[in-house]
């Protein structure tokens, strides 16, 4: 398994910008696919970005994130990151990034088996 700490988070205006970072250890991390997910306040978690394991590198993005937010990752410093722009209100949640089972992102949290804590981001209007 692989171990995660996210880091990042904060309060920022509508519009704004922040990144996301998630530290990785374990002898899996480049190899595993990594998903960023988010849960608000009353709600279930949710799919927000994710890129394959391996050489592959594919990314997918939730339709609310897409063209606003981009994952990439570090494979030489096992860091997973979630560069987020033009932030708005409904933004707001807890963000989790998550190592998956396989080297193939998926949206579906139960085919990721590692969580970090999670880290808040809150987005004023």
């Amino acid at each position: 398994q692989v171990q995660l700490v996210e880091s990042g988070g904060g309060l920022v205006q509508a519009g704004g910008s922040l990144r996301l970072s998630c530290a990785a250890s374990g002898r899996t991390f480049s190899t595993s696919a990594m998903g960023w997910f988010r849960q608000a306040p009353g709600n279930g978690r949710k799919f927000v970005a994710a890129i394959n394991g391996g050489r592959s590198g594919r990314m997918y993005y939730a339709d609310s994130v897409k063209g606003r937010f981009t994952i990439s990752r570090d494979n030489a410093n096992s860091t997973l990151y979630l560069q987020m722009a033009s932030l708005k209100p409904e933004d707001t949640a807890v963000y989790y990034c998550a190592a998956g089972i396989a080297y193939v992102s998926t949206t579906d949290p139960s085919d990721y088996n590692s969580w970090g804590q999670g880290t808040q981001v809150t987005v004023s209007s």
